[in-house]
Formats: structure tokens, C-alpha cells, sequence
């Protein structure tokens, strides 16, 4: 992998809806570009940074706006520093599903000719209502974004084409470690019961054939920040304390008294707890190695018990 720029441009979270419905102008078509150095490009969430890093190498310089693992997402606000990388931007992916809303007001404020955004609900074709906004644990997701990436990359410096092409079908054959272990666990583990807080990894959970407990109601609230049902935290707690849950799963970067009062059930129940992330944690991971980690963790902990509040 040819080593490239990766810029953080803040140290906290999320929340965006693109796609169909949002009266948001489409960027015109990527042209190839005439002006020297890098294609500026800017990734939502640092894993899509990421990805655009894998792919681009030295031909483009990445910023990552939301990319610290140890803050809420949910809390982000744009700055002016972010509205200044994106304005400049040439290529941008972001998440869509509602999730960086403050995205696309930036790049409404500021129109720049031959600019593309991808999005990850467009390419997916998932409608804006759609539960889960966590789109990158879904196994579908990221191939078809460095797709797309490669084939922006391309129009944008043609001289390069083969390179992006290439460095794309090195990334999608770079996942078949973490593809091989979902495959793995639903064929040794089919049907495991588990417990979440929010809907943070349910789409890799469902790819691993685990069995979500939890009501949908419950992780909706939590994620969005409103009181879930009494019913519905006494069901949790059930689940945990009764054991009824083989592993329990938490959003590691939001934590209240609620989640921390599940956590202290699933201590005293001795049921194994797995922390999963929103943004991409550091140092030493990029997208396919954490996606790996977190199936791993999941697999320690129902195979030995072993509890993984941090990657």
C-alpha cells in the first residue's frame, strides 16, 4: 500500500441524511482535473477516509472529520475548520441514512464545479427511513464504495486509472479475512442470542447469524437519545441478568447511566461484553483489520468468555 496523507479534522461524531428527498442539488459529474498535486478528498467518517486512503495512495490527500473513538458521535458539531476542508474538497464520502445531516449543509454553502459525493445510502439503494444508519458493518457496504471511489478517481485523473482500479480490487480481496470469519461463526454459531445497546453493529451481527434480543425500540431510543420504555429496559435487564444473552454489545463511545447499569448486569450475570465502535478506533487499524477485531472479539467472547470493552 503506497503511504498517503490522512488528516483528522475533529475528535468527535455524527448524525447524516443524503439520498433522495433532501432537495440537495447532485454534484456535477467528476472531470478530470487540471491542476497539480493530490485530489483533495474528505471522508465523513474515518473509515471512509480510509478507504479513500486505500485506494487513492499518494494521488490524493484525505481528511477524516469525525475520527475519535473515544467521544460520542452523536455530539458532533461542524467547525469552521471542517466547513474549510470540505468547501475545498474534490471528492467527498459520507454516510447517508441520516447520519452527518451537517454534511450536507456544507457542501450545499459551498458549491465547487466537478465536485463528487458519494454516498453510501445512494450506493447501497437503502430509503432514507431506514433503521440502521450504520451502513459500514454491513458486508456490502464498503466494496461498493471503493468502487465507486476508484471509478471518481479515475475520471478525475485519468493517468491513473489502472492504479485506482488496481488498489480497489486489492482492498475488496483484503476483506475476505473478516467475510471468512462472519461465514465462520454463523456456520459454528448459528443462532447465538445476544444483547446490544444500540444498533451500532447489527448488520455484521445479522451477516454472523446472531439472534438481536434486544427490541428495536430500546436501541432506537438509545441511539437517538431519547427515555426508552420502562418495559423495555426491564426486558433488557432480563435478558442480561437471566443470562438469556450469551454476549452483550455496547456502544463503547456513548455510555450513560443506562448503558452503564446494563454493563454492571452483564458484570454480575458473567456474560461476556464486546465494545463496538462508531468511528474507526486508532492507532493501528484501518477498516478491514477493525471489522476483523470486532468479529474476533465476539467469537472470544462466546468461546471463552472473555469480555472486550476496547479494541
Amino acid at each position: 500500500m503506497q503511504p498517503m496523507i490522512l488528516r483528522s479534522l475533529a475528535t468527535a461524531g455524527v448524525i447524516l441524511a443524503i439520498a433522495a428527498g433532501t432537495g440537495l442539488v447532485p454534484a456535477a459529474p467528476a472531470l478530470a482535473r487540471t491542476s497539480p498535486g493530490p485530489i483533495l478528498a474528505v471522508g465523513a467518517e474515518n473509515e471512509y477516509a480510509d478507504v479513500i486512503e486505500q485506494i487513492g495512495g499518494p494521488y490524493v490527500s484525505v481528511a477524516a472529520v469525525m475520527s475519535n473513538p473515544n467521544t460520542d458521535p452523536h455530539e458532533f458539531e461542524a467547525n469552521r475548520t471542517v466547513a474549510e476542508e470540505v468547501s475545498q474538497a474534490e471528492l467527498i464520502v459520507q454516510n447517508g441514512v441520516g447520519y452527518d445531516t451537517f454534511m450536507n449543509k456544507i457542501e450545499a454553502a459551498s458549491h465547487r464545479a466537478g465536485r463528487e459525493v458519494i454516498v453510501a445510502q445512494q450506493v447501497l439503494g437503502v430509503p432514507s427511513d431506514t433503521f440502521n444508519p450504520h451502513l459500514w458493518y454491513n458486508p456490502r457496504t464498503m466494496p461498493l464504495v471503493a468502487d465507486a471511489v476508484a471509478a471518481d478517481l479515475s475520471r478525475m485523473s485519468p493517468a491513473h486509472k489502472g492504479y485506482f482500479q488496481a488498489q480497489a480490487a486489492s482492498f475488496v480481496k483484503s476483506l475476505q479475512p473478516w467475510l471468512g470469519a462472519i461465514a465462520a461463526f454463523k456456520r459454528d454459531h448459528p443462532g447465538t442470542p445476544v444483547a446490544v445497546t444500540e444498533p451500532v453493529a447489527d448488520y455484521m451481527l445479522q451477516a454472523a447469524g446472531a439472534d438481536i434480543m434486544t427490541p428495536e425500540s430500546l436501541q432506537s431510543a438509545i441511539m437517538n437519545g431519547t427515555d426508552p420504555s420502562p418495559q423495555d429496559i426491564s426486558i433488557e435487564s432480563n435478558l442480561i441478568t437471566d443470562r438469556k444473552v450469551k454476549v452483550f454489545l455496547y456502544n463503547q463511545q456513548v455510555t450513560d447511566s443506562l448503558t452503564a447499569g446494563f454493563l454492571a448486569d452483564a458484570e454480575k450475570a458473567h456474560v461476556p461484553v464486546v465494545g463496538v465502535y462508531e468511528t474507526m478506533p486508532g492507532p493501528g487499524y484501518h477498516y478491514q483489520s477493525w471489522m476483523l477485531a470486532e468479529v474476533e472479539a465476539l467469537q472470544l467472547a462466546l468461546t471463552k468468555g472473555k469480555s472486550t470493552v476496547r479494541l
